[in-house]
């Protein structure tokens, strides 16, 4: 069974607006990194919406892009992306599957199926997988910014608090630290 890891980025006030921190090569490669070591992507159908409408036409060099930026479209590109909707059956862009039925045994199932291990990137779908107790690993790259708004972490709580074991913490040039964690319970 492949493990099921939640990973963004999120600022030092918590938001994980995707708009704020710092997008540059350094932490695209970061990225692709982590998508290389997994199986597939999971997302809640905003987040799927949101990337199909841009990083297809970066993968296909009709956008401008520096390298470590294309690298990460055309891979994400070519990897499998699973999407929960409840209100849209329909993903078009290349290798996208609809995860349906009921959110436990689907993503169980799909962990199952994907021994490389799933990335989670999606901050609702990520807090529902958490109440549900799903998430094994968490790899947030902490961005040297104060956003001052929302969208943050886990904004609509979760039912107890989660303990964390520390597995690193890596500085990255820019001012980042990518941050990765096990759950310890």
């Amino acid at each position: 069974m492949g493990l099921l890891t939640f990973s963004i980025n999120v600022t030092l006030d918590g938001c994980v607006d995707h708009r704020e921190g710092v997008a540059d090569e350094t932490t695209h490669a970061y990225f692709t990194r982590l998508m290389d070591e997994s199986g597939a992507m999971l997302w809640g159908r905003t987040t799927y919406e949101m990337m199909e409408s841009y990083w297809p036409a970066v993968a296909r060099g009709e956008e401008d892009a520096p390298p470590a930026i294309r690298e990460w479209a055309v891979k994400l590109e070519d990897k499998p992306k699973y999407v929960v909707s409840s209100t849209r059956s329909d993903f078009p862009w290349t290798g996208s599957h609809h995860l349906t039925g009921e959110l436990r045994p689907a993503v169980e199932e799909l962990k199952n199926a994907t021994p490389e291990g799933v990335l989670v990137g999606s901050v609702t779908l990520a807090a529902e997988l958490e109440r549900l107790g799903l998430i094994d690993e968490y790899r947030f790259v902490v961005q040297p910014v104060l956003a001052g708004h929302g969208p943050t972490l886990y904004q609509s709580g979760l039912p107890s608090s989660r303990r964390l074991e520390l597995i690193s913490a890596a500085p990255f040039d820019n001012g980042a630290v990518a941050m990765h964690y096990r759950r310890a319970d």
